[in-house]
């Protein structure tokens, strides 16, 4: 692909933006030599690749790349017998210590297309830890780099020590206090020595090493320390040599496996620049485009990656389907350039493995050439010159095209005469649309606008403008010519009306009807788009409405089966009951039969007669069964009426009044169901117990509330269930003595406190209420207190 296009683009801006996302200084490098993939196959793993380090991106975090530094040079020294210095031994571990990291950081990320490069990484913990244990940073070796350093810096220590004991007497002797310059042990040359005044210079015997600037001050060796120091430089010669050799042998372990670590370290430069891609992505909000060799580009809601993302208009633009040129028309400063370099910019990023400024499902289609002539002139008058250079630019492109191809010219044709510059456009596009390739054009020609009406696969576009503001709106409108607006934007700017008519005459018939065309067709778009607005809105509201009803069945199907369950369990007890009860009875008999008191006898089967006979009434009388014959069907009930379902045993309350038939409706919990008359039985309204004592010893028949809680979660419940649920709680918290509960409704948007709330003032039985103080649960709770 060609580099000139790809400057023209802007390319270059894009990847260094990239190259700031990476790590080490070889995959910058890397990155600004990225050219874009011309197969299928590669752009689609590269975007794959892409798409996965930013899934571990956001999962796992960054990756711990800590080898900043190229090591290839050094690894190359190392395979042909040079020793490495105590740096490149560190860059060479941090190598090894980043690609152990790295194995480690995405263990649980689940990799499936980074996971061959992953397993390409070579870890040595041992090498790692020789060097790092030995070198502690580029100039220091570590003293247990072997037990022979060890030992040559323990001698060393020792020697230093007894030179500076022997140099301390001196100085401090009052006896040479005079021939001092000042008390003070200095080194000259790795020799230790001490200042005297010049005018001593044989006070002490000694060598000297030096001489200060204005020449009143010697540097000293006494005769008493020569020994040691010589000692002291043939030691730190063997420190030299030791050191020496440790490196040595760590080289020679790199040197073993240097191929390997080669290869570790240019694939976690591969790792780094596609983790950039990555990070890149999440920066800008980008997305992964879906990649076709057909042609088809459909970019949904594209930005143009390089301007501010708070400034730039998002926009549809689509070619290669239906049409294969797009000829785009409209006003200057218009947004046509711009138009033109985000579909070139777009199609290089996403075939270089970059995720574009677009919305998820766009489409970009593979070419093997972008060709761009696009220049940012804005000027009216163009010389023949610049004509010259866009010719050219533009042969040079004709002379390059194929089938697979994407051609973008800026302003095709202008600067020379019109009418000429419009055939020659049109005649360029033709040959260009003839070889099969994409193309997108701007123009100003209306010759232009027509032979994108009149031709098959060409298709008119414009970049919106709003006449009123003077202002584009950066909008592409596919399939709609666009107008210059210059009598428009005339007229708004002040030129007077008698200049702008006069004008008019000037211009053809056919143009004049040919631009009122356009016009009318802008009108019927915005209100075609209006239309298009509002049914949406329609269409989405109903998807609401229907998604809020499905979750609302769900929820009473599952309440539904909760209270059936619970019925069919209710009813295996009262079973399980009766036939404990019966066995046990039938013991009793036959014990008695056992018996010789007859008396006796006749006494237990009597109390296991009774035993039964109760316990069998009990189930009768239980709600799960239905008795033969309703004699207490009302003639008629009121709306609101409590009632009993007898066929089912349940209760309820009348919600809808008979027809004539008797059918009516009855609400039992949150259930509605439909019943008859003839299957009713009123319930009378019973008065209010009033109120056990707290301190009360027996359980009486408040004991089964005596263990209610003083706390009831309403969340994710709707109104009208709340209530019923409520209802019930205050009736166990009253019974059960309790002054104050909590009500816990959430947030949310309020409705359901503000429901709970209209609910409680109209209650008899509470007191006062209000919302919990902060940190308590706050607006999201209410305490109820209860008379």
């Amino acid at each position: 692909m060609e580099t000139k296009a790809l400057k023209t683009l802007e390319f270059d801006k894009i990847l260094k933006r990239l190259s700031d996302f990476a790590v080490m200084e070889s995959t910058k490098d890397e990155i600004m030599r990225i050219m874009p993939a011309k197969t299928l196959k590669s752009a689609q793993k590269m975007q794959d690749e892409t798409k996965e380090a930013s899934r571990i991106l956001t999962k796992c975090g960054s990756l711990p790349i800590t080898c900043a530094s190229d090591v290839t040079a050094s690894l190359k020294r190392a395979d042909m017998g040079g020793t490495l210095t105590m740096s490149e031994l560190l860059n060479i571990a941090k190598v090894l210590e980043t690609a152990r990291r790295i194995k480690m950081h995405t263990k649980d990320a689940e990799c499936e297309i980074l996971a061959e490069h992953i397993d390409a990484l070579y870890e040595d913990k041992r090498l790692e830890t020789d060097i790092t244990g030995a070198v502690i940073d580029a100039e220091t070796m570590a003293d247990d780099a072997s037990s022979t350093l060890l030992d040559i810096r323990r001698k060393i220590r020792a020697a230093n020590n007894k030179v500076k004991d022997i140099l301390q007497k001196i100085i401090t002797s009052p006896s040479h206090q005079k021939h001092l310059q000042e008390q003070l042990i200095t080194l000259r040359g790795d020799r230790y020595v001490i200042p005297l005044k010049s005018e001593y210079k044989g006070a002490i015997p000694g060598v000297v090493h030096d001489v200060s600037a204005t020449g009143s001050t010697i540097f000293l060796e006494p005769m008493s320390v020569v020994e040691t120091n010589n000692e002291i430089r043939r030691l730190l010669g063997e420190e030299k040599d030791e050191i020496e050799k440790i490196l040595a042998n760590l080289t020679n372990e790199v040197a073993l496996v240097s191929k390997l670590i080669k290869m570790s370290y240019d694939t976690i430069s591969c790792i780094d620049l596609i983790f950039a891609k990555g990070k890149y992505a999440l920066a800008t909000d980008a997305f992964a485009p879906n990649i076709n060799d057909k042609g088809h580009i459909n970019l949904r809601r594209a930005r143009h990656p390089l301007i501010d993302p708070k400034k730039v208009v998002a926009t549809d633009i689509y070619l290669g389907k239906n049409f294969d040129t797009l000829v785009i028309t409209g006003p200057n400063t218009g947004g046509k350039t711009v138009t033109l370099k985000t579909i070139g910019l777009l199609t290089v990023m996403a075939l270089s493995g970059l995720h574009i400024t677009a919305e998820e499902g766009s489409e970009i289609a593979v070419f093997e050439d972008v060709f761009a002539d696009i220049g940012d002139e804005q000027s009216i008058e163009q010389s023949l010159s610049t004509f010259s250079a866009h010719m050219v630019n533009i042969v040079d492109i004709l002379s390059k095209i194929s089938e697979k191809s994407l051609c973008l010219f800026d302003e095709l044709g202008a600067g020379t005469d019109p009418t000429e510059g419009a055939a020659l456009a049109i005649s360029i596009l033709e040959y260009v649309k003839n070889t099969g390739a994409k193309c997108a054009a701007t123009t100003h020609y209306s010759e232009l606008k027509v032979y994108a009406l009149s031709n098959n696969r060409v298709e008119n576009a414009s970049c919106e403008f709003d006449v009123e503001t003077l202002a584009p709106t950066y909008r592409l409108l596919i399939g709609i010519p666009g107008k210059s607006n210059a009598f428009a934007i005339s007229k708004r700017l002040g030129l007077s009306q008698f200049i702008i008519d006069n004008a008019k005459k000037h211009i053809d018939t056919e143009s004049v009807k040919f631009e009122d065309v356009i016009s009318e067709l802008e009108k019927n778009r915005i209100l075609s788009e209006r239309e298009k607005d509002k049914a949406q809105s329609i269409k989405q509201e109903a998807e609401n409405i229907k998604k809020e009803m499905a979750k609302r069945n769900k929820i009473l199907d599952e309440k539904t089966e909760k209270i059936l369950e619970k019925a069919r369990a209710e009813a295996k007890k009262i079973i399980e009951d009766a036939k404990r009860e019966t066995e046990d009875a039938l013991k009793q008999i036959k014990k008695a039969q056992k018996m010789k008191d007859l008396t006796e006898a006749n006494r237990e089967m009597e109390r296991a007669r009774q035993k039964i006979n109760k316990k069998s009434k009990e189930n009768a009388d239980n709600k799960y069964e239905k008795p033969s014959v309703n004699t207490k069907a009302p003639k008629s009930v009121k709306l609101g009426d409590s009632v009993e379902i007898v066929s089912m045993g349940q209760k309820g309350t009348v919600v809808t009044l008979p027809d004539r038939s008797g059918a009516l409706t009855v609400k039992v919990g949150i259930m509605k169901l439909k019943s008859n008359l003839s299957d009713l039985r009123l319930i009378k309204e019973e008065k209010p117990k009033q109120k056990q004592k707290r301190a009360s010893g027996g359980m009486g028949d408040g004991a089964k509330y005596m263990n209610v809680s003083a706390e009831l979660d309403l969340r994710g419940e709707n109104i009208e269930d709340s209530i019923y649920i409520l209802e019930k709680f205050l009736d166990d918290a009253v019974l059960s003595s309790l002054t104050q509960v909590r009500i816990i409704h959430g947030k949310g948007t309020g409705a359901l406190r503000q429901g709970i709330h209209q609910y409680l003032r109209k209650q008899p039985r509470v007191e006062s209420f209000a919302l919990a103080s902060y940190g308590e649960g706050d607006s999201g709770v209410t305490i109820v207190k209860l008379k």
